[in-house]
């Protein structure tokens, strides 16, 4: 795949040509699909859907949604293309359930190394830019390799460090001094942490700017959470926020006006949709629903992500003209009702981010004895803040009306907890209800 530019023409011309380019793009995939999948195909002829009367994205309301448990469920079903063609094997993060593998052939690694370098772009991204990853390319994660074939197709230098360990972070920064660091936000508070302990000049150092990867940095409004802020105060860095997921293989990238993701027309078509698949207007919560474009081992039609945002449909400052994603309010399966409160985790972290004396954290969902949702909070400090108990729960009614139960650990045993060995990425959640 040869392309001459990393910031598209399409995603800077007219929204009605932004529409006609997807619909051309939609009859592609859909002839694809009948013609190379035998999951989608069966799925055509067992409900009756004539891929003819589909002419625009529009109508993609007359195709049922594909779930993870259908991938779940039928996971070969869906590869197009023999298994002598498959490069890479990948696996989702299971956040949902069951993880699900994707399969990958060279044209796909392609799309994803072209996703990644007009997503560094819109990042601000240039070819004499250093990033330095901070995380895992192994384990079968998507989001480390396709930093790396993104960069490289950018032409940008990369640095391999990989999650964790503060002090090799540092020491690489010293040694290389790149400009830029691809990073979890609450890792980036972790090795900010470790300079001050240590002596280390942070605010001199090399790093610029940080690409923030599988947390929210902004409020619904896209005003900075706390997260966000208390990395800002402490480190003035230029800050991006990214959202994706493995099945997509496309990211929605902020570009330096910060209110949003971009979408990338050339590689998704994307919809926001309620608990009935109906679309919702903008300014109302939705399930980010996908259909990928250009896809060649598993493609996937009207795919139901679990993630719920807000979207912006008007033109950005800073040139372009796609839809933009806010940040993912919570994950649809994670939703919490909890004493009358419908509640997402990602509230209950921005809380619990914005207490001091909390060093970490991990979120435990459980029913209780009359078959409702129960919250505890494990909470992680360096000295003893059993005596806290009823500020942390003050912080709470003020701001959700309700106070969750609070157990307290020394903080190396909530990061121990946070970041078993399977894991690749911090575990901040734990879903132990029934039939959840």
């Amino acid at each position: 795949m040869t392309h001459q530019t990393f910031q598209p023409a399409i995603e800077s011309a007219s929204i009605p040509d932004i529409k006609t380019f997807q619909n051309a793009k939609l009859h592609q995939a859909l002839a694809y699909l009948k013609a190379k999948s035998p999951f989608y195909r069966n799925f055509f002829r067992t409900r009756g859907i004539n891929i003819s009367k589909i002419k625009t994205i529009d109508d993609l309301v007359n195709i049922p949604v594909t779930t993870k448990k259908d991938i779940q469920e039928q996971n070969d079903d869906f590869l197009c293309v023999p298994k002598n063609k498959i490069i890479d094997y990948i696996t989702t993060s299971g956040t949902l359930g069951e993880p699900v593998t994707i399969a990958m052939t060279n044209k796909d690694l392609d799309r994803l190394a072209y996703n990644e370098a007009i997503s560094f772009t819109c990042a601000g991204g240039k070819q004499n830019d250093t990033y330095q990853l901070m995380t895992t390319i192994d384990r079968r994660f998507m989001a480390g390799l396709a930093y790396f074939l993104g960069i490289r197709m950018l032409g940008a230098g990369i640095v391999r460090v990989g999650n964790g360990i503060p002090e090799l972070q540092w020491d690489t920064i010293h040694r290389i001094k790149p400009n830029a660091i691809v990073a979890v936000p609450s890792f980036i508070l972790k090795i900010i942490e470790y300079a001050e302990m240590h002596g280390i000049d942070y605010r001199s150092s090399s790093i610029e700017k940080a690409v923030c990867i599988g947390e929210p940095l902004r409020n619904m409004d896209l005003s900075f959470n706390t997260l966000g802020r208390k990395i800002k105060e402490k480190w003035p860095l230029q800050l991006y926020s990214t959202y994706a997921s493995t099945e997509m293989g496309t990211s929605f990238t902020e570009c330096h006006e910060g209110q949003g993701g971009h979408h990338h027309p050339e590689l998704i078509i994307v919809e926001f949709l309620d608990d009935n698949d109906n679309p919702v207007s903008e300014g109302g919560l939705g399930e980010v629903t996908i259909t990928t474009l250009g896809v060649e081992g598993m493609p996937l039609l009207r795919f139901k992500t679990g993630d719920v945002c807000l979207h912006y449909s008007e033109p950005c400052n800073c040139g372009r003209n796609t839809i933009r994603i806010g940040p993912v309010v919570g994950r649809k399966n994670q939703m919490i009702k909890y004493k009358g409160t419908t509640l997402f985790p990602p509230a209950l972290y921005d809380i619990l981010d914005n207490i001091d004396f909390i060093n970490n954290y991990i979120v435990e969902v459980f029913t209780n004895q009359i078959g409702t949702d129960e919250i505890l909070i494990h909470v992680g400090s360096k000295v003893p803040i059993e005596s806290k108990e009823k500020d942390i729960k003050d912080h709470f009614r003020a701001k959700l009306r309700v106070a969750p139960m609070v157990s307290f650990h020394h903080a190396e045993e909530i990061s121990q907890m946070m970041l078993p060995e399977t894991s690749r990425k911090p575990l901040k959640f734990i879903d132990n209800r029934k039939n959840s």
